[in-house]
């Protein structure tokens, strides 16, 4: 109990000098609201003080990405009146998810895909007559490696976006998996592109950097039409990236298991 009780005081310790430390970047950085509810890390958090900065407080949502549905970016919000869809890659995920949020779907609050996406395909799906929604409020992609190659695909422009990225990868290197559609994870850390090269993407398409989560995994994106002065004034991936933080999640390679193999990555830098 004494440890125990050790370990709790220096990570409250720590989680002090580190929202100072964020506070001196910016009182603006969203990663300070942030907090788990049923995301993997602390984005719900997040997620909700994002929209709250831009007035929206009931909204659609399109989540790639979400393996049975119990921790993903998106079921906070279904919880807060949301309603959006699902799509994951896994058909053994299938039955599950239609069981434990059947209430749900038959209210039409929820829609499920079981579909691998592509950058051939997702236009197409997110266009889907039964999703019932031209252009969704929010859109997160989390597909442990072709995640840039969806983004870059995209032609809706949601108002928000989360999409993971490879935190190994200090802020000024770009770099992204070599695309193949048929790519699954394999637990190692090939998996996702550096912050830069999202960042390029996103920046093309319209969107700004509003920051990154406490552990490193996912990044943020606004609309820069709607983002305004609401959020931090350096918009630099320098500026708003978070180191790999994995040991705050505790059991995130414990359960997963990460094997020692490694891909080929695709050099972006200029």
């Amino acid at each position: 109990d004494l440890a125990r009780q050790q370990v709790v005081a220096q990570y409250l310790a720590w989680w002090q000098d580190f929202k100072e430390a964020e506070r001196r970047k910016s009182p603006a950085l969203p990663v300070l609201w942030g907090h788990k509810g049923y995301a993997q890390n602390d984005e719900d958090g997040i997620i909700e003080e994002i929209f709250r900065r831009l007035g929206i407080e009931n909204g659609t949502f399109c989540e790639i990405g979400v393996e049975n549905g119990l921790e993903c970016n998106s079921l906070y919000l279904l919880h807060k009146g949301w309603r959006g869809v699902w799509v994951d890659g896994d058909q053994s995920r299938e039955a599950f998810i239609k069981a434990k949020f059947e209430s749900l779907i038959a209210r039409g609050r929820l829609a499920l895909a079981i579909n691998i996406m592509t950058a051939e395909n997702i236009n197409p799906l997110l266009k889907h007559p039964s999703l019932g929604v031209q252009e969704f409020d929010f859109l997160s992609i989390d597909i442990d490696g072709n995640d840039i190659h969806l983004l870059r695909a995209v032609r809706s422009r949601p108002k928000v976006l989360c999409i993971e990225y490879n935190a190994k990868w200090p802020p000024t290197i770009r770099k992204a998996p070599v695309y193949d559609p048929q790519y699954v994870w394999t637990g190692s850390d090939y998996m996702g592109s550096s912050l830069a090269a999202l960042n390029d993407v996103a920046v093309d398409k319209g969107y700004r950097l509003v920051g990154t989560n406490i552990t490193g995994a996912n990044a943020f994106f606004v609309r820069a039409d709607l983002a305004a002065d609401r959020f931090a004034d350096d918009a630099s991936p320098e500026a708003l990236y978070n180191p790999p933080r994995y040991w705050l999640l505790m059991d995130h390679f414990w359960h997963i298991g990460h094997r020692a193999d490694f891909g080929a990555y695709e050099d972006l830098m200029t």
